[in-house]
């Protein structure tokens, strides 16, 4: 018998009079419901919007700060979305080793659904069989160590290419904005590895450079539909859905321009294969579609590009307000490229100092300090606190990084810190956990590792640096611009002299 069938003796007042009751005590019983649950603390959520109000423009920093009167382990809510807060190694080991097949999905955002093609890449696509084998192929054919020995002459080339321009400013003593021209650099790599051409000249780098900003503004963007459904029209009434799907059919037409290209019988044939044909290549075996590779290839545009180029960025920051860290690591690699006069990647694995500095700039500046929000498969325990299925986990590498139980003077840029340590940030360590950690660790983490050292092996090599006049460590900028990637908020000018 239905609802409606049972209901039918009733008169309409009656009926009418009887909804509010029942919707009162649905209300009634999921209270009691939730007061059976013990969930970790977190401050009390407002009606519909939850806890939404507490986070900031930097929501990795309002979080930080939320952690400290609540904890390590914190529940929030998110419009109608559960969610919880990691802001501690342990918790983070827990999350991401311990207990990974229960943490390991990702929840189904709107944008990130429609620019992956409903999930059908790798950094986005909830945990399951397809991931598992799209990850495979990722690991096997894409980044697997000869894969990323082959494109050295590609790194090499580019970060020449670099070098030459900033020795042309050189001889006038202007300031070079080297945040332009690491944005430059990064993408150029990721392009020609990817699609064996680097966009570069006229309006179709300006283009390329609109379509990648536009990509990760959208994929940032909040949306009503991910946690307040019934609010989701609210999209569509600002324009966002519509922006998105422009963005979308803007890198549809582009992936679709460089499928067809590899596909031409007259392409010239190249030495090397890029990411592009190693997708073709496995298309038939993997039974692979046009959207899976172009799924695949957002997801290299997207990490590939700005990580990078963010890292460097922090990097040179720090180095340019710590003179003695600077000299010192320039030091060190002059004296092992020696008389060659030229940093080869054959060269990195002498630079331990360089590394150090490196590991130092990933605790103090994690290019993604939220990590890529993963979702709970199953109920599960943490601590005696109850987790439910479905809820939205956020890893906050930043307070992770400044955390004073795993860091002595976590503000401060030592990067002998780390001399005689073992932790690293390859997701053994969850002291210093950039990339992730467990199923979910970034795939490209050694590709774009190594386009950073020879990046900055090369920078502290051929040149010294300075200050811009009027411009000292006291009052430099070192603010952060909201994104899916923490860049520096105002741009890196540096004189560089030749050395």
């Amino acid at each position: 018998m239905s609802l409606f069938t049972s209901l039918s003796w009733l008169s309409w007042p009656s009926t009418i009079l009887l909804v509010p009751i029942m919707v009162l005590t649905a209300l009634i019983i999921f209270r009691r419901s939730r007061s059976s649950l013990n969930l970790p603390p977190g401050p009390p959520p407002l009606p519909i919007i939850g806890n939404m109000h507490q986070l900031g423009v930097l929501s990795h920093n309002s979080l930080s700060s939320l952690s400290k009167t609540y904890g390590p382990l914190m529940h929030l809510r998110l419009g109608s979305v559960p969610t919880l807060i990691i802001s501690s190694a342990e918790l983070a080991r827990e999350v991401m080793k311990y207990q990974d097949l229960n943490f390991c999905s990702r929840p189904p955002f709107l944008s990130q659904k429609r620019l992956s093609y409903n999930f059908l890449d790798i950094g986005f696509a909830p945990y399951g069989e397809y991931w598992r084998e799209m990850r495979k192929v990722c690991v096997v054919e894409l980044f697997n160590q000869k894969r990323i020995q082959s494109f050295g002459f590609i790194r090499e080339e580019e970060v020449a290419r670099m070098v030459a321009l900033i020795s042309e400013y050189c001889s006038s003593s202007k300031a070079i904005n080297l945040s332009d021209l690491l944005v430059t650099l990064t993408s150029n790599i990721i392009c020609r590895a990817a699609f064996g051409k680097c966009y570069i000249g006229g309006a179709e780098k300006s283009d390329f450079h609109k379509l990648l900003e536009e990509t990760e503004a959208v994929l940032v963007a909040f949306f009503f539909s991910d946690f307040i459904p019934q609010l989701g029209w609210i999209d569509k009434l600002t324009g966002l859905r519509a922006r998105l799907e422009k963005n979308f059919f803007d890198l549809d037409a582009f992936y679709e321009r460089v499928i067809d290209e590899h596909l031409d019988p007259k392409r010239p044939r190249l030495e090397h294969q890029d990411f592009v044909d190693v997708l073709i290549q496995v298309q038939k075996d993997h039974n692979l579609t046009r959207d899976h590779i172009k799924g695949v290839l957002m997801n290299i545009l997207v990490a590939g590009t700005g990580t990078g180029s963010a890292t460097v960025v922090w990097a040179m920051s720090e180095l340019i307000r710590s003179p003695r860290v600077m000299k010192k690591a320039q030091e060190e690699v002059r004296r092992v490229i020696g008389s060659k006069n030229k940093m080869e990647e054959s060269d990195l694995a002498q630079l331990q100092y360089l590394k150090l500095v490196l590991k130092e700039t990933l605790r103090l500046h994690s290019p993604t300090p939220l990590l890529i929000p993963r979702e709970t498969i199953r109920h599960s325990m943490i601590d005696g606190y109850d987790i439910l299925p479905k809820t939205l986990v956020l890893v906050n590498t930043r307070a992770i990084g400044r955390d004073t139980e795993c860091w002595r003077n976590p503000d401060d840029f030592i990067p002998e810190r780390f001399e005689n340590s073992e932790v690293d940030y390859k997701g053994n360590h969850f002291e210093l956990i950039p990339f992730g950690a467990g199923r979910r660790i970034c795939p490209g983490m050694p590709f774009g590792m190594v386009t950073v050292e020879l990046t900055m092996a090369n920078l502290l090599y051929y040149f010294n640096w300075e200050f811009p006049s009027g411009v000292n460590k006291q009052n430099m900028d070192m603010s952060e611009a909201p994104g899916i990637t923490v860049h520096k908020k105002s741009d890196l000018l540096l004189v560089a002299t030749k050395f």
